[in-house]
């Protein structure tokens, strides 16, 4: 009877296997784990390790030591769960346990959801919950914002039990909502869909949704109180950013509806949910045949109320808006309607398309598991006695899709795949692992060797994140978000090499958000692996420039041929077993 009752909860021994695998891989391999550096290792984690080495997570009025010294609002909110872990744990463990939290919290929320969803009958549907909430937690998407995805199921689910059934009691649980999101990314655009929800809903009753309205102030009221920092700049600083001066990008009409369906089948890199390499062709199948009945039935209002119908809009129309972003006039006309949207990316609209695939897939397989009485009624007739199985299967189908697939944030996978060509093979991995990316005890070696006492540096050939990971104040930095002033005194640091690489001051001036030192010849001077190299190891900048801005070192990952003629003073190389860098120190 009990080896029955637990073969019954199979999908949770599965489930339960893969966090212990997974925290098993990761407590083994520790930071020589394999982790994403682009938009990961190179921005957010040495940001939360700054804060932690300056004691700035709760502090007001200062400033952190990267990019000459930008205000600690610049940064995450210390009110976020994923900015708690890193005042609580290790950087790496912080990083791990982020991970797990997110597919925890998609799990929660997507089983909150469905329960509320089909209420009764859902008792039915619980190993399908579980499974496409395991799946939807476990899609690599941006890792620094992964609880923020992983929460959106949480969002719908408080906003229909508050209007439905309004109360102190959900309304303080949407307030506190924020705690797991982030508003430039995800809070700003759930505002938007609950606005024109009440307004859709509102038409549709004929009566005025005070429960839904009501609920857009408050959850409003959330953020600004968990992301006050944020507010406070955007609302009151009046600093002018490099936002302000960005230049996006004006396309065709070819080359926007080209984006736009290739977001649309691919998804963006930033949320990468791998739908099109199986989920999508369940959904399009699904889809066809679906609204094939409607038609033949003349049913318009069940195809018009159909919830899969409006899951297949609202993913239509993320992708349209993500395509028309990149329309000069379009963007202009948005910005002159409301004008705080200038500089703000509004074609995020796509960062909740992946929870839209996962919950049009999940509608497809409850459909199946609920055909039980339709035998011979159709295609789903055809799995009578087979629906719940091939569900399943199709959930766990799903899943190894996501963990296998060899997307850019995909850890897991990088790490396990690295570790047994290492030691399977013997075999040489010439990409970084997160312990050598850093280097941290070569550049602790380094500080105690010249006395270093927070001067201000710069790194070559190297990310800065890899300096301020080890408390070293940097007059370069990467953030999306700083005084254009800063961007404009660093240019005159950098200004040689960017006249003399045309790519490389339009990526700086039309961007800016890496405020890095150029090269004067090569593309790029900084890599993750280990094996990188230049040809030409002339440094081009203005030294001169660099001084004024208060610069003494330059952490080079490469000895420079003309370091007498830029004016700097070779001090000494560095290097230890473990780290794959050589590190060229020169001053000024």
């Amino acid at each position: 009877m009990k080896k029955r009752k637990l073969i019954a909860y199979w999908y949770v021994i599965l489930i339960a296997l893969f966090f212990i695998g997974t925290a098993g891989v990761y407590i083994v391999c520790g930071e020589s784990s394999y982790i994403a550096v682009h938009d990961n290792l190179d921005l957010f984690m040495a940001q939360f390790r700054m804060l932690k080495n300056t004691g700035s997570f709760f502090a007001h009025g200062v400033e952190v030591p990267f990019l000459g010294g930008v205000t600690r609002d610049n940064l995450p909110s210390e009110l976020s769960l994923y900015t708690v872990l890193y005042m609580l744990l290790p950087s790496f463990a912080a990083y791990v346990t982020g991970y797990l939290l997110k597919v925890a919290v998609a799990m929660g929320s997507v089983w909150l959801l469905a329960k509320d969803w089909y209420g009764e009958s859902f008792k039915e549907y619980k190993p399908l919950a579980v499974l496409m909430g395991f799946a939807y937690g476990v899609l690599n998407l941006f890792p620094a914002f992964g609880i923020p995805f992983a929460s959106i199921p949480l969002a719908v689910y408080l906003l229909r039990k508050i209007y439905k059934e309004p109360s102190v009691k959900l309304y303080l649980a949407l307030f506190c909502y924020p705690f797991l999101s982030y508003f430039s990314y995800f809070g700003f655009f759930i505002l938007a869909y609950t606005a024109v929800a009440a307004v859709w809903l509102g038409l549709r009753d004929r009566k005025l949704p005070k429960a839904l309205i009501g609920a857009v102030f408050v959850l409003a009221a959330g953020y600004m109180a968990f992301e006050y920092r944020l507010f406070w700049v955007m609302l009151f600083d009046g600093t002018e950013t490099i936002r302000a001066t960005m230049v996006e990008a004006d396309l065709t009409a070819k080359e926007i509806l080209a984006q736009s369906l290739d977001v649309w089948l691919h998804g963006n890199f930033h949320a990468e949910s791998v739908h099109d390499r199986f989920i999508w062709w369940i959904c399009m199948i699904y889809f066809l045949y679906r609204n094939d009945r409607y038609i033949a039935k003349q049913d318009w209002k069940g195809m018009f109320h159909d919830v899969y119908n409006l899951l297949m809009l609202v993913l239509a129309f993320n992708s349209v808006v993500y395509g028309l972003y990149n329309w000069g006039a379009f963007r202009g006309l948005v910005e002159t309607l409301v004008p705080f949207l200038k500089g703000f990316q509004f074609n995020r609209t796509v960062f909740f398309s992946p929870f839209c695939w996962y919950a049009a897939f999940f509608i497809v397989l409850q459909r199946m598991y609920a055909a039980a009485g339709e035998k011979g009624q159709g295609i789903l007739g055809m799995v009578h006695g087979w629906r719940r199985p091939a569900a399943n299967g199709m959930a766990l189908i799903a899943v190894a899709v996501i963990l296998l697939a060899p997307t850019r944030y995909n850890d897991l996978l990088a790490t396990c795949k690295n570790k047994a060509l290492e030691l399977l093979k013997g075999k040489n991995i010439d990409e970084m692992n997160y312990e050598e990316f850093y280097s941290e005890e070569l550049f602790r070696e380094i500080k105690e060797d010249i006395g270093y006492s927070g001067e201000w540096s710069a790194a070559y050939g190297l990310h800065p994140a890899v300096l301020e990971y080890s408390g070293i104040a940097t007059l370069d930095g990467y953030l999306g978000f700083y005084p254009q002033q800063y961007k404009e005194d660093f240019r005159r640091i950098i200004a040689p090499a960017l006249e003399r690489v045309e790519a490389s001051r339009i990526y700086y001036d039309d961007w800016g958000a890496r405020a890095y030192l150029y090269s004067g010849s090569e593309a790029s001077v900084v890599s993750s692996l280990k094996s990188f190299t230049i040809a030409d190891r002339e440094i081009c900048m203005d030294v001169q420039a660099f001084e004024e801005l208060g610069g003494r070192y330059i952490f080079s990952r490469f000895e420079l041929s003309n370091a007498e003629e830029a004016g700097l003073r070779f001090v000494k190389a560095y290097g230890t077993e473990k780290s794959p860098y050589m590190v060229y120190l020169y001053m000024r």
